[in-house]
């Protein structure tokens, strides 16, 4: 299969799970060498679980599939641009490339509006609509100075 092909069966799929009803119009495929590895479609209403993402569906099970947590040599391609949860659950997985059909200005229009979390992000953390609050603790490093300490971490 080509991008193409990969693109037109992440559109199928994102297509087939909106008529099940488990979740929204999304899909995402992970390959490797040509092989389908990996395949997430949106689960977050089945599930009640707002992480259920197609990517990071797609990611998890390639991730399972290859016994590794990192995803060099994999290229994923999705039926939408990727939200910002997933954009950066792409960037820990480390694929090679990301390729995409619809535009995140398409899922905007219809009700997928990422925009205001790239907004949130800018903003200091208690003016944030959910504020975060800083809890200051004289811990606060140790697990850091453990993981620091550690000689047989695995680095990622």
């Amino acid at each position: 299969m080509n991008h193409s092909e990969f693109i037109e069966l992440t559109i199928t799929m994102a297509t087939l799970n909106v008529h099940s009803g488990l979740g929204g119009p999304f899909a995402a495929l992970v390959v490797k060498d040509g092989e389908i590895i990996g395949r997430g479609t949106n689960l977050v209403i089945n599930d009640n679980d707002p992480t259920a993402h197609a990517e990071i569906m797609a990611i998890r099970h390639a991730c399972q599939h290859l016994k590794s947590f990192q995803l060099k040599g994999c290229t994923i391609y999705c039926s939408s641009e990727p939200c910002p949860m997933c954009f950066g659950a792409i960037f820990w997985a480390r694929p090679d490339a990301v390729f995409f059909a619809a535009h995140k200005k398409q899922a905007s229009n219809v009700g997928f509006d990422d925009s205001f979390i790239y907004q949130q992000i800018e903003l200091p953390a208690s003016q944030r609509s959910i504020p975060f609050q800083h809890i200051p603790s004289e811990n606060l490093n140790l697990p850091f100075e453990a993981w620091a300490g550690t000689n047989d971490k695995v680095k990622y």
